[in-house]
């Protein structure tokens, strides 16, 4: 056991522990390391309902965006009034939550104008729940009420969330000149840019071989989201021999990914260097069933677990900084406007993608 997770573990005690333990049934939805520290944020009740949200058939990204944001709710909390959120949550709560992430302070003292004070803004980046600016997107405050809202009827209560003072705080606030933007990357993928990404997965160790799978099917099927190429199970590969091992010995591997949302799943043939990174991929890390893209631990040990969305972002993000470009300016978004780019010269997925991956070393 890793340092960090002995101090958490001993930090947790025997009611939170056994809360920690009701998490387990969670552990396909979010990576295990995360079930301590949501055992101590989280109370008895929340676990409850996450889990009635589970068994009832909630697809696993909406469990885990309602499981993120009301951990970070209640850590708001927690570090603002110095308790758990209350229930139904009164009005005032609701109002100084979209203060706090959607006001600018205006002076050193963020208290003096509304903002989020630097205390509390201090404990949500001790616990690694903030990490960048304290101000969100009008768009991220917004969700995180949602699921806040969605909670409160769970527990067969009504809150303030339709409110009208909240409607018009919400209102003001996106409006004021001070208000934090969306920061999804409006920068492009394009076939140079992929190039260099490509190149710094060269070595032929586990997350070089992964990431380049990733990043050259994303190029093929281009105009996916990040969720759906990290949703991809092995039984999405199709050969024309159904063996993996055939297609991997032909001079020019063909595979058929089947890739999509529920309700739009369509079959896309995918062949040359994209089809053999895959194949080099499955075959080193010896992936047999269930999900194709994992976490590679630092010891080269792969995962049972899938990549979640942010994964995929983050080792676009990774790819980008390892090639001396600004990961804040790109991110998985790029590629589905790599793709639009594209499709707007004329020219299509693969043909960006096969004269880039021939020559990426």
């Amino acid at each position: 056991m890793r340092k960090s997770q002995l101090e958490t573990a001993n930090r947790l005690n025997e009611r939170d522990l056994k809360r920690a333990e009701q998490l387990d049934a969670l552990d396909t939805i979010f990576p295990f390391r995360r079930r301590d520290e949501l055992a101590l944020l989280l109370t008895d009740d929340d676990v409850t309902i996450l889990r009635q949200l589970a068994d009832e058939g909630g697809k696993p990204n909406t469990v885990r965006a309602v499981t993120a944001d009301l951990a970070y709710i209640q850590a708001w909390c927690l570090a603002t009034t110095n308790a758990h959120l209350p229930w139904p949550a009164p009005e005032e709560l609701l109002l100084t939550f979209v203060s706090h992430h959607l006001r600018q302070p205006s002076s050193e003292s963020a208290e003096a104008d509304d903002a989020m004070p630097k205390h509390v803004e201090q404990q949500l980046r001790t616990r690694k729940l903030l990490k960048g600016a304290a101000r969100h997107a009008p768009a991220t405050v917004r969700r995180r009420l949602a699921s806040w809202s969605l909670i409160t009827k769970r527990r067969g209560l009504s809150s303030a969330f339709d409110g009208a003072a909240l409607r018009a705080k919400l209102k003001l606030a996106t409006t004021r000149p001070d208000t934090a933007q969306p920061t999804m990357s409006a920068t492009a993928i394009t076939a140079k840019i992929l190039k260099q990404l490509l190149r710094t997965c060269a070595s032929g160790d586990l997350v070089d071989l992964r990431d380049r799978a990733l990043l050259s099917l994303a190029t093929v099927v281009g105009g996916r989201g990040r969720a759906e190429l990290a949703a991809l199970r092995i039984d999405d590969l199709l050969t024309d021999t159904g063996r993996m091992s055939t297609a991997r010995k032909r001079k020019r591997p063909r595979l058929t990914v089947i890739i999509g949302s529920a309700d739009s799943r369509k079959p896309v043939v995918v062949t040359g260097k994209p089809a053999q990174a895959l194949l080099n991929w499955i075959a080193e890390a010896g992936i047999v069933s269930g999900p194709l893209f994992r976490k590679v631990d630092q010891w080269g040990n792969v995962s049972r677990r899938a990549l979640t969305p942010q994964s995929v972002n983050l080792i676009v993000k990774t790819r980008a900084e390892k090639a001396g470009l600004d990961p804040k300016s790109i991110s998985a978004h790029g590629l589905r406007l790599g793709y639009m780019l594209a499709s707007a010269t004329g020219t299509t997925a693969k043909s960006v993608a096969r004269p880039i991956l021939r020559q990426a070393r």
